[in-house]
């Protein structure tokens, strides 16, 4: 049977063999922690959401069950065997999940296993209760544990230049240094700023100055030169704007 344990148990064992042959990072197929994601990419509101059908392949993650499953709910553990037998088998009608969500991310609060078994059934929703955490920093569903240094210093970037909600959507650097240097050249742009006598009243305000005054125009200016930018327009200010473009 395609739900059974054994077969998911050594779906998952080969996952994990196949990873390693690839000299792929084992991390990329390990589940993602709540609490790590969420010390990442920075806490705001809570709220609950109620009721409705989650799609399975955005449920990436766990709320304290990291050693159970791997990213795919893949079982790790052969102990869980048992429990994933008797609800394989029942036919009785089970309460909804719950899921912690941050943006594009879902996380496993209750229901593992039932999350695991829908999975391997091929099923493509389940319906769960969701909480949905807001973050400083933009969950998306492709994110790893490796990602997570990298979503730290973005989340630090944002604290100290807190772009709109718009703009934070398309942000992404591979290495947390240029968030750093990205930071450092957002707030020496606001003193210049200030020097010239066009002060700015709040970290907001400088955010939105120096996307649509500084960023922007290096955008324009690269897209008329007809240069080749990299894929996302963060990665072309950092590439032109600090050194190319005058």
């Amino acid at each position: 049977m395609g739900d059974s344990f054994g077969s998911a148990w050594w779906r998952g064992y080969a996952a994990q063999l196949k990873a390693i042959a690839d000299a792929r990072r084992p991390d990329r197929l390990a589940i993602m922690p709540l609490e790590d994601t969420l010390q990442a990419l920075g806490k705001q509101t809570e709220v609950d959401e109620g009721v409705y059908d989650v799609p399975l392949e955005g449920i990436v993650g766990t709320v304290s069950r990291a050693a159970d499953f791997d990213r795919e709910f893949r079982p790790l553990n052969r102990a869980l065997r048992d429990r994933w037998e008797r609800l394989a088998r029942t036919s009785a009608d089970l309460p909804p999940v719950r899921l912690v969500r941050l943006s594009e991310m879902f996380f496993v609060d209750d229901g593992h296993h039932r999350v695991a078994i829908a999975r391997a059934r091929g099923a493509r929703t389940i319906t769960a209760r969701v909480r949905w955490i807001s973050t400083v920093a933009c969950a998306l569903r492709c994110l790893t544990l490796a990602d997570l240094p990298s979503k730290t210093a973005e989340r630090m970037f944002l604290e100290r230049v807190p772009l709109p909600d718009d703009v934070r959507i398309g942000l992404w650097l591979d290495d947390p240094a240029d968030w750093f240097r990205l930071a450092d050249s957002a707030e020496a742009w606001g003193f210049r700023r200030m020097l010239a006598g066009r002060p700015v009243r709040s970290r907001d305000e400088l955010a939105e100055a120096w996307w649509h005054e500084e960023v922007r125009p290096v955008l324009e200016q690269v897209r008329r030169r007809g240069l080749r930018p990299p894929p996302r327009e963060i990665q072309t200010y950092l590439s032109y704007g600090l050194d190319h473009v005058v």
